[in-house]
């Protein structure tokens, strides 16, 4: 599929960073069919919102084993939705490539939230992250979908690369902030156990 290398003085805002991210949308473009298309709608659905992350999350408080990683895994995200939509978005206020060039057919609705960094990459990765520090096993299994998501974010032509890698380091950042925010309130809530006790 060829669409033009148009500028991205288009849609208000600032777009691709060189050619070489629209050439590599245009090679993924290249991909499509009709299965690898319902294949990759579904993978990116599973971080609409966050929803599978956070449900992961909630599962996680449900066991004694496993409640300090969901307690890690809610307050990365938690950071994540401060330090990307609520700042970076704005901050950035980039355009989606899905934006400059409307004439790519879109297999899901039109984002209407700014494109830097990417959401979904930001929460997968924030919840890979800290479901590996837990459990090795369990976050490389994690990180492969959080990778795949990351992927269907570019093959659904609603983000440039830099979007996906900008979330992936971002997300990375918070899972470490969300890890060290569990430990601090861990030891917070042993203390004044400990002290209630006295």
């Amino acid at each position: 599929m060829e669409y033009g290398l148009m500028g991205a003085q288009i849609a208000g805002g600032w777009g691709a960073l060189g050619q070489w991210e629209f050439e590599i949308l245009y090679g993924l473009q290249k991909l499509h069919g009709p299965w690898l298309d319902q294949v990759m709608t579904f993978i990116t659905s599973l971080a609409d919102h966050g929803r599978m992350w956070i449900l992961l999350g909630l599962l996680f408080l449900c066991f004694s084993k496993t409640r300090r990683l969901g307690v890690s895994l809610l307050l990365s995200i938690g950071l994540g939705y401060v330090t990307g939509n609520l700042i970076m978005k704005h901050l950035f206020a980039r355009s989606r490539p899905c934006w400059i060039l409307p004439q790519v057919p879109l297999l899901i609705p039109i984002p209407m939230d700014y494109s830097f960094p990417s959401g979904h990459t930001l929460v997968s990765f924030e919840g890979a992250y800290s479901i590996w520090r837990h459990n090795r096993r369990w976050g490389t299994g994690a990180f492969a979908g959080a990778a795949l998501i990351a992927l269907s974010r570019m093959y659904l032509f609603v983000h440039f690369p830099t979007d996906v890698m900008a979330g992936a380091m971002l997300g990375l950042v918070n899972g470490l902030g969300g890890e060290w925010l569990a430990k601090d309130l861990e030891k917070r809530v042993c203390l004044r156990k400990t002290v209630t006790k006295k």
